[in-house]
């Protein structure tokens, strides 16, 4: 008898399934949708799985709690909700690199770069980066209704339908508009007050982070397990606070981190001009010709790596990293404390409540 697979490795399957599909029903429509159907399993490759991972999570959280007859082992509802997430996320990363001009994602050519390449390649009529943002354009659009199809797929037989597309839903409402907040916050923030800035960012990295990274795959996975209202909260409770240091930390490395980990360059958060957290507390403590400094260089495309070198000194220097640092701990610690709460009223199962623990170490603590 075959050894039993790991959940996080049938999603990897389901995925993997899932774009075979695809391949064959595009077969017959020509080289050219083939090898955009392929870009888009391409955009599978890799990563952490880490909104798989929560919403699995999430489900045994609940399904083990108090219920001896509770099924041990995540159904094809379950796997393929985790699954759409992962296809969810490839879809907004698209769309990402597309609105922040990345020529690279995990090291390799983003979307839209690689159909830029390619157009250049055959000698196709026509401006070669106007094709390719289009192409990555409708490459994040398939890979949103490649989400919905392995949702839906997995929905078909599960009781619990009507509350996972609720949550479904919602984070896709979210994230759509904690974007959009991003990306106005890059043109906006000279109308909002200097001290107004922190606020702001913290609630573009709640919608489009906090909340869709870790809160909602949590809860979806819950819906999925029949959760009750005190489970689900306890999960936000932990879930909302571990997802807003998960992006704080996102950001830390946007600035600071090893390009050779994050397969991005050094810096690229100030060169794509991303008003996070990190920028707003530095701004508080700058004099005015500091915070000027700041925002003169940041989105500048054509930083050079010592004007890189001098922002992050700048940034060090204000006490901002040493601020957000500790932001991250106190997050950390409101989520634990989620945790204990729910562990000692007996609302979630202890293994899966070990797991989370672990998923939150390693999401906060990363380095690419």
């Amino acid at each position: 008898m075959a050894p039993p697979v790991e959940p996080i490795d049938a999603v990897s399957q389901r995925l993997e399934r899932f774009t075979r599909e695809q391949a064959d029903d595009a077969a017959d429509l020509g080289a050219e949708a083939a090898a955009f159907v392929e870009a888009g399993a391409r955009t599978l490759d890799g990563g952490k799985r880490l909104r798989a991972r929560f919403c699995l999570t999430g489900w045994a959280a609940v399904a083990g709690a108090g219920d001896a007859d509770a099924p041990r082992v995540p159904g094809d509802d379950v796997i393929c909700a985790a699954a759409a997430l992962e296809v969810f996320q490839a879809a907004a990363l698209v769309h990402d690199d597309i609105i922040d001009n990345s020529d690279t994602r995990r090291g390799r050519p983003s979307s839209h770069r690689h159909f830029e390449a390619g157009h250049r390649a055959q000698g196709w009529r026509g401006h070669a980066e106007r094709f390719g943002r289009s192409a990555g354009i409708l490459l994040g659009d398939l890979l949103v209704a490649w989400s919905d199809d392995l949702l839906e797929t997995g929905l078909e037989a599960s009781p619990h339908h009507v509350a996972a597309r609720r949550v479904y839903a919602r984070m896709r409402r979210e994230v759509t508009i904690g974007q959009f907040l991003d990306v106005a916050e890059e043109a906006a923030h000279r109308s909002a007050p200097d001290d107004r800035h922190a606020e702001r960012a913290l609630r573009v990295a709640s919608l489009k982070s906090a909340r869709y990274s870790v809160e909602r795959p949590l809860l979806l996975g819950a819906a999925l397990a029949g959760a009750r209202d005190e489970q689900s909260r306890a999960l936000s409770g932990f879930g909302h606070p571990i997802g807003m240091a998960f992006q704080l930390r996102d950001d830390v490395l946007g600035v600071f981190g090893d390009p050779a980990v994050t397969g991005k360059p050094a810096g690229d958060d100030l060169r794509e001009g991303k008003r996070t957290l990190l920028i707003a507390y530095a701004r508080e403590a700058l004099p005015e010709t500091g915070r000027a400094e700041i925002d003169a260089a940041l989105g500048d495309a054509r930083l050079d790596d010592a004007r890189i070198a001098a922002l992050q000194a700048a940034i060090v220097g204000s006490g901002a990293l040493d601020r957000v640092e500790r932001l991250i701990g106190d997050y950390v610690g409101e989520a634990d404390h989620a945790l204990a709460d729910a562990e000692s009223r007996g609302l979630l199962a202890a293994a899966p409540v070990a797991a989370l623990r672990a998923l939150a170490h390693a999401a906060v603590t990363r380095s690419a």
